[in-house]
């Protein structure tokens, strides 16, 4: 097997806004706006949930190496999800890998038996662990291709709290923003900050930096009974630049204790609606609000591994009633 350092120009990275700024590391936020952002954003944003290696080859095999600084894993999400990596082949999942005592990653797939015949390529990188991508392995002479184009030139950009980040998919690749990127064939990018997804005026001016398709607002779940004052103070932040994309408002889904008191979520629901109603009204047709209990129910709530956090399963199912929202939304 022939191992390329990384970053290699051959590798496209997607996911990570501010890669050619800061490459080679791996991170969701730039290095330059470090002070402007709390340490609980700038320590999550070294997590790359959402970045993806994207490449076509006739590579019969696909190899990868890397470093993770520890072995921890989290008591509701896999260590493959946590900290390992996962490979799809022309959008079908093939294989996953995660770290060893000591931190290393290192895997080998056997990925197809046609030699000569390029596929397209996705690496999806960890979802709640910095990581060092060291090298990719192809077969020797193997060629590399750029990745089939996305349905659209700009990505979607997605907002949030841990829901967002992706906890807790079992693999990197099934988070929810990962199924509907299957789905649609569209590029996008993951600013979920576990326990952070606060609203933040600085987050908001970050956001403002990135040319995006549309952008998913979904923060409910950390702002609590503030989140009707935020709402329209960071969407307003977002606003000054992203002045007509679309923009999506997404709602509370089903908390399993929402069975004895769903109060809060009743009222967050409530605001969100409100808000977008109120912005249409005044001339904003590109706002829109989607209603989370369109994603996990009563009858659904299986998907939740902790009565909060979807597991693979839960994405599936969040997917499932998003992209076609979102389809509608995008005009494809």
């Amino acid at each position: 097997m022939n191992w390329m350092d990384f970053p290699n120009d051959g590798f496209c990275v997607h996911g990570l806004a501010w890669f050619e700024e800061d490459r080679p590391a791996l991170r969701r936020l730039p290095e330059r706006l470090k002070d402007t952002f709390r340490e609980p954003v700038w320590h999550l944003a070294q997590c790359p949930a959402g970045g993806r290696i994207l490449f076509a080859t006739d590579s019969t095999h696909i190899g990868v190496r890397a470093k993770s600084p520890d072995y921890y894993v989290m008591n509701h999400i896999t260590r493959i999800g946590q900290s390992g990596f996962d490979v799809y082949v022309d959008n079908r999942f093939m294989g996953s890998v995660s770290p060893d005592e000591k931190g290393n990653i290192e895997a080998q797939w056997h990925i197809q038996n046609a030699p000569g015949k390029v596929r397209n390529i996705c690496i999806h990188l960890p979802l709640y662990k910095s990581v060092v991508l060291e090298q990719i392995g192809l077969d020797e002479g193997a060629t590399i291709h750029g990745h089939k184009e996305f349905a659209l030139e700009k990505p979607v950009v997605f907002y949030g709290t841990s829901i967002t980040q992706g906890g807790c998919a079992s693999t990197p690749g099934t988070s929810y923003q990962n199924f509907v990127s299957r789905a649609l064939n569209i590029d996008f990018i993951n600013l979920g900050f576990s326990g952070n997804g606060l609203g933040e005026p600085e987050l908001a001016k970050a956001i403002n930096e990135i040319e995006s398709s549309c952008l998913v607002i979904d923060h409910w779940a950390n702002k609590g009974k503030d989140y009707r004052e935020n709402l329209p103070v960071f969407i307003g932040e977002i606003r000054k630049v992203h002045k007509t994309e679309p923009l999506i408002v997404m709602g509370p889904f089903f908390y399993t204790r929402d069975a004895l008191d769903g109060s809060l979520h009743e009222e967050q629901r409530k605001a969100g609606e409100e808000y977008v109603a109120a912005m249409r009204k005044a001339g904003d047709r590109n706002i829109h609000f989607f209603d989370g209990r369109r994603m996990i129910t009563p009858e659904t709530a299986f998907g939740l591994v902790d009565g909060v956090h979807p597991n693979s399963l839960g994405f599936y199912l969040m997917a499932q009633a998003f992209t076609p929202f979102l389809k509608k939304v995008l005009k494809l």
